[in-house]
């Protein structure tokens, strides 16, 4: 296996760098591309989050691998390599293995035991097959991630250990409240309607605020998700909720409305800047003080808090000179400020049960890369045997010319038997010894004995990655 992973996440940077490093769903398209036309990757994938940006690859070579991946990533996020350098983590073979399992179990996370991960690792294999970039290796690692993703949160307590991003940002919002006593009766804008941006509605929605706005840049995606959020038997949600959609152009006027702010949009620049939250406090209805009237801010009365808001975007979407407008009214609450909460939150005893489920699948993992490693070897051995099978017995048919069919057939089949019987242990044994660590070198050791040709082999991997392929579009489809 020659898998190896170059990337930065919140544990390795500060997120600065993580914000001016993001990448686009078009720009991760371009970066796998120009990874697969890189002489040492044959496979390509991007994982992308708010809080992480990893390329995979196979590649033939560890060093040239690393050089090319890191200026690659360099290159397409717009950070000078140099700068980036410090900041990227490199981790090959088992240890790539380890550390995406253990990512996709949410140990990696900045919430630990977060499930949202799961999502973002389906969509990286999702544009990987969609470009073509993806092939055996990338594939089986990428869906065996999330089949251990899935296994952690359905046999332990890891969503113990934390929650959603979006609820845990809520949390620190409510500043020890309950999040449902902090939100109930409040007015919310959700600037969005991504994914994330749908789980922050409905968490919303569910931890009882009256009203949701959704403002979108597409104002079908935010009807659509108010209309969800509305629907009747929505899952947790009180039967008098409201919702509406808005244009972008409107948030200006929601603002002044709205209670609590959840923003996480796809832009690379500011959605919301400084002063369109001092002017939004300006306008609104408490403008003589915290809570100096029944109005926006009672829920959040003796916290001064009258406009609250959750910058869960990569680049932010919130100014950070918000965090000077505490004095007016404004708290805000951005992934920098949940990656420094995040430190001191607990560990729940499950997230041991967690890393022993990630050593085991590893170890499975390995194993069968490692024997499928050989399986090309195993069948061209055969092939060659049936070609001496055939080719003996058309010398006999030259040699007995008077035999008859049933007389062939019958020499013909003990031959092949006497083939197979040979042929049986060496092979299953090779297959067992290569599934050990160490074990590519006995594929090696099978075309030396045997004499087999290296072209014979190649053709037969080649026809079983247009064949993985070839499912892969199936399934997909």
């Amino acid at each position: 296996m020659s898998l190896l992973v170059v990337g930065l996440s919140h544990r390795s940077a500060p997120v600065s760098v993580l914000e001016r490093a993001a990448l686009s769903r078009g720009t991760q398209a371009r970066l796998v591309h120009d990874t697969l036309a890189a002489e040492p990757a044959t496979e390509a994938a991007v994982l992308a989050t708010c809080n992480r940006i990893e390329l995979y690859a196979d590649v033939d070579k560890f060093h040239a691998g690393v050089a090319e991946l890191s200026t690659l990533l360099a290159r397409h996020s717009g950070v000078a390599l140099d700068e980036l350098t410090p900041y990227l983590y490199v981790h090959y073979e088992d240890r790539a293995v380890h550390h995406l399992f253990s990512v996709a179990c949410g140990l990696d996370s900045m919430v630990v035991g977060e499930g949202q991960i799961l999502g973002q690792i389906k969509d990286a294999l999702a544009l990987g097959q969609e470009l073509h970039t993806a092939g055996r290796l990338l594939n089986d690692l990428f869906q065996q991630a999330l089949r251990v993703g899935k296994r952690a949160h359905s046999e332990t307590g890891i969503d113990k250990a934390g929650q959603s991003l979006v609820t845990f940002g809520l949390e620190q919002l409510a500043d020890g409240l309950p999040v449902t006593e902090w939100a109930a009766g409040k007015r919310a804008l959700v600037i969005g309607a991504g994914s994330m941006s749908s789980l922050a509605a409905a968490t919303l929605a569910r931890a009882g605020v009256a009203h949701v706005a959704v403002a979108n840049r597409t104002l079908a995606r935010a009807e659509r998700l108010a209309q969800i959020l509305t629907e009747a038997g929505a899952p947790g949600v009180a039967a008098g909720l409201t919702a509406s959609a808005v244009e972008m152009t409107a948030v200006a006027d929601e603002l002044a409305l709205a209670d609590v702010v959840v923003s996480c949009t796809g832009a690379t620049g500011l959605v919301l800047t400084a002063d369109a939250i001092r002017a939004a406090l300006a306008g609104r209805k408490d403008t003589a003080g915290p809570c100096a009237a029944p109005g926006p801010c009672a829920a959040a009365a003796g916290t001064g808090v009258r406009l609250a808001l959750l910058d869960l975007a990569m680049p932010r979407d919130i100014d950070a000179a918000v965090h000077r407008l505490e004095g007016a009214g404004a708290r805000l609450v951005d992934i920098e400020t949940l990656a420094e909460a995040s430190a001191d939150a607990p560990m729940a005893a499950d997230v041991d049960q967690v890393r022993s489920i990630v050593s085991d699948e590893v170890a499975a993992f390995g194993a069968a890369q490692r024997a499928a490693h050989i399986t090309p070897t195993v069948v061209a051995l055969r092939t060659m045997a049936a070609d001496v099978v055939a080719g003996e017995m058309a010398r006999l048919n030259g040699r007995l010319p008077d035999l008859d069919d049933k007389q062939r057939a019958e020499i013909t089949q003990t031959v092949r038997r006497v083939v197979d019987k040979l042929l049986h242990a060496p092979t299953v044994r090779v297959k067992e010894l290569a599934s050990t660590p160490g074990g590519a070198g006995y594929a090696d050791a099978l075309r030396e004995l045997f004499d087999l040709d290296p072209q014979a082999v190649a053709a037969v991997s080649r026809a079983d990655t247009r064949a993985d392929r070839h499912t892969t579009a199936r399934e997909s489809a």
